[in-house]
């Protein structure tokens, strides 16, 4: 099972992950934006967006948004954007 096991910040909404099996992918949230609810009009605020955390291998938010590693490990593979990664642990 794929775990996040770090997380950057990068710019505007997009972070950096760095996956259980050594691999990376920038990903951009900002599609959430558009989305309209209560959950994700918090992260209209980049204040807000900066303190995500990882809770068991997931990227979660304050507010109890939060996204599983493997959808994120999918959709960065289905794209082209998973890479290898040195500095994943």
């Amino acid at each position: 099972m794929i775990k996040i096991v770090k997380a950057k910040y990068l710019k505007d909404h997009t972070v950096r992950l760095y996956f259980s099996d050594g691999s990376m992918a920038d990903y951009d949230f900002s599609y959430l934006l558009d989305k309209k609810t209560v959950l994700t009009d918090a992260l209209k605020n980049i204040d807000f967006f900066k303190d995500f955390f990882l809770e068991l291998g997931a990227i979660g938010w304050k507010n109890g948004l939060e996204f599983s590693p493997d959808s994120l490990y999918r959709k960065a593979k289905e794209s082209g954007k998973l890479q290898a990664a040195e500095e994943a642990a």
